[in-house]
């Protein structure tokens, strides 16, 4: 069974991705924020993180950059999951080593289509 870590400092969006990666046969766990994500990625790196790119204590871009420059060979498949929109921040993250990117609100196909473009689905 594939793993995800789904990063965001909202409840609701947390509950919401769970319950749409559950459908589709995910393990999940859940982080706050990107400190509490690197804390889980050191004790058992996900197949692949939906991340959040405005939270307190460490961003998503923050969290992105820490992951790949601590160079782990089992890296994880990166999804951005915000309202950030603009062809500037698509950039910033995909620059930033993110592999796929997709807009809140999102519905189970449009997450399920991300994933199989990442080779995880």
């Amino acid at each position: 069974m594939k793993t995800c870590l789904i990063v965001d400092d909202s409840k609701v969006i947390r509950k919401v991705a769970r319950h749409i990666l559950e459908t589709l046969d995910f393990q999940v766990d859940e982080a706050g924020d990107g400190r509490e994500a690197l804390t889980r990625c050191e004790a058992s790196m996900p197949d692949v993180v939906l991340l959040d790119w405005n939270m307190p204590v460490m961003s998503g871009m923050e969290f992105l950059k820490l992951l790949r420059q601590r160079g782990h060979e089992d890296q994880p498949k990166v999804v951005f999951c915000t309202t950030e929109n603009d062809m500037a921040h698509i950039r910033a993250a995909l620059e930033a080593g993110a592999d796929e990117y997709v807009m809140k609100p999102f519905d189970r196909e449009t997450l399920h289509i991300k994933l199989q473009l990442v080779g995880v689905a």
